[in-house]
């Protein structure tokens, strides 16, 4: 059976309907996925009735799926499975910045499959931004200056605001140690591996500095790209419903997930599918 495709919004995004997730699919349906999540960068299913195992036999459709650090992993859970959840009494969110997902890894991932188990009852939307256009919009001036340029990418500052949730795991000392050495090196301007389009790659909550440069000497061009990239008019907005998926392209759109659902309760189940060394 072929899918159908509605656009969400005119820079990125779409939703796929005539898809059970649940069921296993043929090689058509996935080549037609796969071709969407290219053409959108972002896709959407709605009224999805997934078991922790079908979530994970549909990352591998896509790829091999990236693991979970150990102290990541949550009891009782598919080990490739993320927990991300915002308590009622929680002040914090998961990715409450706008950031590509752990691009503090040598090899940050292809993409992310994110599903809805339980959302709050008004808020808690996921805000997605295009990078192709990102970067085709910066002036030929800045786009010579970059060109050959890298950046410093770590997880100390966003996994600061979550130290609260992981630290009972492993100790807080533990965590913050572990997150505070990793880092990479990535190229400012990725080239996508399957499209051969230009994609911005840096994000406020990962990017640290500039290779070469001192962290203060970086700050006015990361700033100012970090403002540029994620302008309004590069974005779509996705309103969560239960049993919802969202599939996204990890390396050519940045994502933030809205903090606005105080007392309320939000969770969600992640796979990643390993992606390649940027380039």
């Amino acid at each position: 059976m072929s899918i159908t495709i509605k656009k969400l919004g005119g820079m990125l995004g779409a939703e796929i309907y005539d898809v059970d997730l649940s069921a296993n699919l043929d090689k058509t349906q996935i080549a037609d996925i796969r071709r969407a999540l290219l053409d959108n960068l972002v896709i959407f299913f709605r009224d999805q009735n997934l078991t922790d195992e079908d979530l994970v036999r549909v990352g591998k459709y896509f790829g091999e799926l990236a693991p979970l650090p150990p102290h990541r992993q949550n009891p009782g859970s598919q080990p490739e499975i993320l927990v991300v959840e915002k308590k009622p009494n929680d002040k914090l969110n998961f990715g409450y910045e706008w950031h590509s997902d752990t691009t503090h890894l040598p090899i940050p991932p292809l993409g992310s499959i994110l599903y809805a188990l339980k959302v709050p009852r008004y808020g808690g939307d996921t805000m997605f931004a295009n990078q192709y256009v990102a970067y085709e919009t910066l002036s030929d001036s800045v786009k010579d200056t970059l060109d050959g340029m890298r950046a410093i990418h770590g997880n100390g500052r966003i996994m600061r605001t979550l130290e609260d949730k992981v630290s009972p795991v492993r100790g807080q000392e533990a965590v913050s140690a572990a997150w505070s050495t990793d880092t990479s090196s990535h190229p400012i301007v990725r080239t996508h591996p399957e499209t051969g389009r230009k994609a911005l790659y840096v994000n406020i909550a990962h990017t640290q500095s500039i290779e070469g440069m001192e962290i203060n000497e970086s700050q006015p061009l990361l700033q100012m790209l970090y403002e540029h990239s994620t302008q309004n008019h590069f974005t779509c907005r996705f309103q969560w419903e239960k049993g919802s998926v969202a599939f996204w392209d990890n390396r050519c759109c940045q994502h933030l997930a809205l903090n606005d659902y105080p007392g309320e309760h939000r969770l969600m189940h992640r796979v990643q599918v390993k992606g390649t060394k940027p380039i």
